[in-house]
């Protein structure tokens, strides 16, 4: 069956996608709750699909009008290097026309380059109270 592209949260197993996140080492401790809760909240949000299975994700936050983020961009480890997060933050892209975008990433710049984006010298963040602190 073809990889194919989602771009609604309609039937997403959210309890399944934080279980593939897991056996692929990319879990960042969100329930599968708080993984619905971050997508729907969402300006942008891009899955890709092998059959059922979720083998990639993107999604970007953004006021609509000229600053976005891009955030949660994961292909699982045995789909990569086959376009696959390439063509989730592309389609991703489509959606914020005309506005600022930016990402962190420790480790793809070469991969982020290869789409147009071009590095900046200073990132600065902070987390307020205790991470992913239930509210």
């Amino acid at each position: 069956m073809p990889i194919y592209y989602k771009r609604d949260l309609e039937a997403i197993d959210w309890a399944r996608l934080k279980t593939e996140l897991g056996a692929d080492n990319f879990d960042n401790g969100r329930t599968p709750e708080q993984y619905q809760r971050s997508f729907a909240a969402s300006y942008s949000v891009c899955f890709a699909l092998d059959g059922e299975r979720i083998i990639g994700k993107a999604r970007a936050l953004s006021d609509g009008v000229c600053n976005a983020y891009i955030v949660d961009v994961w292909t699982q480890s045995d789909y990569r290097r086959q376009g696959i997060a390439s063509s989730l933050v592309k389609q991703i892209l489509a959606d914020l026309q005309g506005q600022h975008v930016c990402l962190f990433t420790d480790d793809q710049q070469t991969f982020y380059h290869r789409l147009g984006f071009e590095e900046e010298t200073t990132g600065m963040s902070q987390v307020i109270g205790q991470w992913l602190e239930k509210a």
